[in-house]
């Protein structure tokens, strides 16, 4: 009878650190989806609340063409609308992550779809770091591609 007991609690308490793992996830990809669409609908002080800014943040962007762009990260909050995007939306998926304690990483693919019905496509990496309870963009390093 104790080994039972023992089994169910070892059970029930992996279960629900699994979940928790899973709620983390979700919020995550919350986040991910608001910057996103903040950026696109040119929304600064949204798209602010999505990051924080660490020292060591670090935003890299490669063209399809070959370019490497180095952005400030401070080009992430507090951005003049007119800077920002300009309609369109986006699909995030192909998620994977990793999320230890207050750390987490984040890879996805993008397809972006601009108010004219141009797409553009990048394989993306995020960088999260749990500031006050509450997850937040510290970096990110975009790749984007011509699809064959």
């Amino acid at each position: 009878m104790k080994w039972t007991a023992s089994f169910f609690l070892i059970l029930i308490i992996n279960m629900a650190s699994y979940s928790q793992k899973i709620d983390e996830a979700a919020v995550i990809k919350k986040l991910l989806e608001k910057e996103s669409a903040t950026w696109r609908a040119a929304d600064s002080k949204g798209h602010t609340e999505c990051w924080h800014i660490q020292p060591y943040s670090r935003i890299l962007i490669s063209t399809a063409d070959g370019v490497t762009l180095d952005i400030p990260p401070t080009a992430m909050i507090n951005t003049n609308p007119n800077a920002m995007g300009n309609g369109g939306f986006s699909v995030n998926t192909n998620y994977k992550m990793s999320i230890n304690g207050n750390n987490a990483w984040v890879s996805h693919d993008e397809e972006s779809t601009a108010k004219d019905g141009k797409k553009t496509f990048s394989y993306e990496i995020r960088l999260l770091e749990k500031i006050k309870g509450q997850w937040k963009l510290v970096g990110q390093s975009i790749h984007l591609y011509n699809p064959k």
